[in-house]
């Protein structure tokens, strides 16, 4: 857990350099030789477009849970409802091919289970709260309001995930698909997860939030193997999460909008803009 703390602060310290134009001396000979033009930096060492969320002036407990009770009052926002629109007609797009596709999954090959075995762990939502009060300490105590910020928007966005899915889990009373219980629906591993890489895409941009979402897709991968989850589930799961991280972090400059739009001779297409 230091080690992942410590890579996410390293990460919100980083800066590009970006070099000034020389200034040539107009006094200078012609014999002289010319100064060498600036080297263009390389694209990749660029910060990336996505502009970080302004820090916050506390970031204390009071802090913690005082916007967390705004989280909630900005949760019924349109672009929440749409997300959740889509995630739900994907998940109901998904429903009839649960069954089979868990049955294909099931693997008896040891290689392939110790392979997904971490996801059960890495998406638990005791883990994911402990990366993120790590995170949280780490910028409290060495002085760094960038890294505190983002962990408390990390344990912002696990604590509304768990606001959502647990009562939706007990409203849906669906049962698993080994039949150890009805809170099938929807999934809380890959709530959390992809809670967290959305909170680390809104903080640090889509270039270094690849990683989280990687990670997150392994996490609803490994519930399906486990038969723990059926597709649908980790697809709403998943909307859930980006959701409630959307949530927490708060953009003043640049926000992505959903629109639907109706179709000439029938139907509806969704839009998708986005201004900075």
């Amino acid at each position: 857990m230091l080690l992942a703390t410590s890579v996410l602060a390293m990460m919100l310290s980083g800066q590009a350099v970006i070099p000034g134009a020389l200034d040539v001396q107009p006094s200078q000979p012609p014999q002289a030789q010319a100064e060498p033009e600036p080297k263009a930096q390389d694209p990749q060492e660029q910060k990336p477009e996505a502009k970080e969320p302004p820090p916050p002036p506390h970031t204390g407990i009071h802090a913690l849970f005082g916007d967390l009770v705004e989280d909630v009052k900005h949760l019924p926002a349109m672009q929440n409802l749409y997300l959740a629109a889509i995630g739900g007609g994907l998940a109901a797009a998904a429903h009839p091919a649960d069954r089979t596709l868990n049955a294909r999954l099931v693997s008896n090959y040891d290689t392939v289970n110790k392979a997904f075995a971490p996801g059960k762990y890495i998406g638990d939502t005791p883990e994911q709260v402990a990366l993120s009060l790590g995170t949280y300490a780490f910028g409290r105590i060495f002085k760094q309001p960038k890294t505190s910020h983002l962990g408390m928007d990390l344990l912002q966005a696990q604590i509304l995930t768990e606001l959502l899915v647990q009562p939706i889990k007990f409203a849906a009373g669906r049962e698993r698909p080994d039949g150890s219980n009805h809170q099938s629906f929807p999934s809380g591993h890959a709530a959390v997860t992809f809670a967290t890489a959305t909170v680390i895409e809104r903080h640090l941009g889509w270039r270094k939030s690849l990683l989280g979402y990687t990670i997150a897709s392994y996490v609803a991968a490994s519930r399906l193997h486990d038969n723990r989850h059926y597709l649908s589930d980790v697809i709403f799961g998943a909307a859930v999460g980006s959701i409630a991280g959307r949530t927490v972090v708060h953009h003043a400059s640049d926000y992505w909008a959903l629109t639907p739009v109706r179709v000439p001779g029938g139907g509806v297409a969704l839009m998708v803009t986005y201004r900075k």
